[in-house]
């Protein structure tokens, strides 16, 4: 079918017209933000690998991550536990080492995940947890700032979560290198995540 200069001139008009009146309408009802649905990992706050922390790291580390665990329960909001052990070299699941300190507020009703990689998505059900959790937003703490948790963080990444790391929250053996971590990554600070919860409600 061959077209007449005029009715292209028209055709064009008309697509032009149905362009604007379409773009239009995405500004009169543009697509619905996504709300967060937030969930808190905890990462191998481990007894065998806490005294590895460098105690600047460590004496504020721990304090946030258990103002953090405390916020999560004030909006009922998963906490997930994740421990590391080594196929080879544990430690052992249900040996003093292997556990989390008592200090750390924790229950035995929050999720756990037990993993052989720095991340803790790899080989375990934690994206299976979360999806099945409507989970989309995830806020670590945790160590170590230049492994696991750095692991983690990527692999979240990596299934398309929008990942913070909690900043003081984390540690590693280096004051110095968790700056770093904390500087070159999505970082909240504990007054940041108290109001992003808040708004939630």
């Amino acid at each position: 079918m061959k077209f007449s200069f005029i009715s292209k001139i028209t055709l064009g008009f008309l697509l032009l017209t149905l362009a604007g009146l379409f773009a239009q309408d995405n500004q009169a009802n543009p697509p619905a933000k996504e709300q967060i649905k937030p969930a808190l990992l905890v990462i191998d706050i481990q007894n065998l690998y806490l005294p590895y922390m460098s105690e600047d790291d460590k004496k504020m580390g721990m304090e946030i991550i258990n103002g953090a665990i405390w916020l999560f329960r004030q909006h009922n909001l998963p906490v997930i536990r994740v421990y590391h052990t080594d196929l080879n070299f544990g430690p052992k699941p249900g040996t003093e080492p292997f556990e989390f300190p008592k200090s750390v507020i924790v229950n035995e009703s929050d999720p756990k995940i037990i993993k052989n990689f720095p991340s803790a998505f790899v080989k375990t059900d934690l994206d299976k947890i979360l999806k099945e959790k409507g989970c989309n937003t995830l806020f670590l703490c945790g160590l170590s700032s230049v492994g696991c948790v750095l692991a983690t963080y990527h692999g979240a990444q990596e299934r398309d979560y929008k990942v913070f790391m909690i900043k003081g929250g984390i540690m590693s053996h280096n004051s110095a290198y968790t700056n770093v971590i904390e500087n070159i990554s999505e970082t909240v600070t504990f007054d940041t995540l108290s109001f992003m919860l808040d708004y939630l409600k």
